[in-house]
């Protein structure tokens, strides 16, 4: 039975996956590299928790107990006794190689190791381990208090048990899981960000963002255009998924437009840096 949870990376997906955690009762422990890291994630967590208050979703009671539930670390010894951790940190395979390494000679041997990838090959994040069938991915969708979904995606050589432990531990926090085979892009961004792509295209070509946005969401129903989306999500991270998606199909459809890799380069990230397709304070 999973009761210890160790999440690595208090950023912005960390620090919404450790409050999840927490307030469904798991002992959390939340790790990164700084102590001003730790501090930011804190932040953000004690942020989200006030905005869940006052729109009613939390009670004080609740907000306090999850925030009691959480503690704070530079030292990944300090999760030793974690039944299951789960990985938080950039989105690059040497990084999260390393990291997993480090986590197989640290963690007790039942320990599964999850990773929060959202295009990365989890087999080859477990190749580096001596436990592959206990590595599996478990994506979730930003912000993580309110969006429903956790995408579990199985290795080659992932256990069954394994995935049940995972879907066991989404359903305890109120998530909805699907299951995904290990592909590039998985399920959710292999569909999402080909899209993205192509809106960034028909941007090149000369069309407004706020006319392609409010087709998608008159035309499609979606509740957000895809260029605002894109925005949200970073274009930093959009253009990395489709440089995964493009190496790991070899496909051209998935070639990621000129346009998006230029605003990259100049530091046009989207919302968090202020300013990507469209302009914010």
């Amino acid at each position: 039975m999973v009761k210890h949870i160790m999440v690595v990376g208090a950023g912005l997906m960390g620090a919404g996956i450790a409050q999840v955690l927490g307030k469904a009762g798991y002992n959390v422990t939340l790790t990164d590299r700084t102590e001003a890291d730790l501090a930011k994630g804190k932040a953000q967590i004690e942020k989200s928790v006030a905005s869940l208050v006052k729109r009613g979703s939390y009670t004080g009671e609740a907000s306090d107990f999850l925030l009691g539930q959480i503690h704070l670390t530079t030292n990944l010894q300090d999760g030793q006794n974690a039944d299951l951790v789960i990985e938080a940190i950039p989105e690059r395979l040497n990084l999260k190689q390393d990291l997993f390494r480090q986590l197989d000679e640290i963690v007790q041997p039942h320990a599964i190791l999850a990773s929060n990838t959202s295009s990365l090959s989890i087999a080859a994040i477990g190749s580096v381990t001596r436990r592959p069938e206990k590595v599996v991915g478990m994506h979730f969708f930003s912000p993580v208090p309110i969006m429903k979904l956790l995408e579990i995606v199985r290795s080659i050589k992932t256990s069954e048990e394994t995935i049940q432990i995972a879907k066991e531990v989404g359903k305890k926090i109120g998530k909805e899981s699907i299951i995904a085979n290990d592909y590039p892009g998985f399920m959710v961004n292999r569909l999402l960000v080909p899209m993205m792509n192509e809106a960034a295209y028909l941007v090149m070509e000369g069309n407004d963002p706020e006319e392609i946005d409010r087709g998608m969401m008159l035309g499609a129903n979606h509740p957000i255009g895809p260029l605002r989306l894109a925005d949200y999500c970073g274009l930093d991270v959009t253009l990395f998924t489709l440089e995964s998606l493009y190496e790991g199909f070899n496909d051209s459809k998935y070639r990621p437009c000129p346009l998006l890799k230029r605003m990259v380069e100049a530091g046009m990230l989207g919302k968090k840096s202020g300013k990507g397709f469209y302009q914010y304070n």
